[in-house]
């Protein structure tokens, strides 16, 4: 169980790391239920969470994390994540500490995603 999940985070980290958007997506299932922010409402629909992501490779680079599957059982699954990037507008090194809550569909794509971070 917990490969199903090691799986999932790396490849969702290693796209976001090499700026393919599109691939990232594709760890996403369309009917996702994604918080950007555990406070506010999550997406309303993929377009959404699209339009989060599609900015990601002009406005950061220089990206490397680790990650540590902290928790999981058949329907959850907790990842402490740390990163560190460059945004590329200001040229602002980030360092970035969070929390991912993800659950995944029989097909092994992300339906629940909720995250919660500190970045420095």
């Amino acid at each position: 169980m917990k490969e199903k999940y090691d799986k999932w985070v790396k490849e969702f980290m290693d796209s976001w790391k090499e700026l393919d958007w599109k691939r990232t997506l594709k760890t996403l299932s369309n009917d996702v239920e994604y918080y950007e922010n555990p406070i506010d409402k999550p997406c309303s629909n993929f377009e959404e969470v699209t339009n989060l992501w599609n900015v990601v490779m002009d406005n950061q680079k220089d990206i490397d994390y680790n990650y540590d599957i902290i928790a999981y059982n058949e329907d959850t699954c907790i990842i402490n994540w740390q990163m560190t990037r460059t945004m590329t507008k200001t040229n602002t090194k980030q360092e970035i500490d969070g929390i991912f809550q993800v659950s995944l569909n029989e097909e092994g794509k992300c339906n629940y995603f909720k995250q919660w971070r500190f970045t420095r």
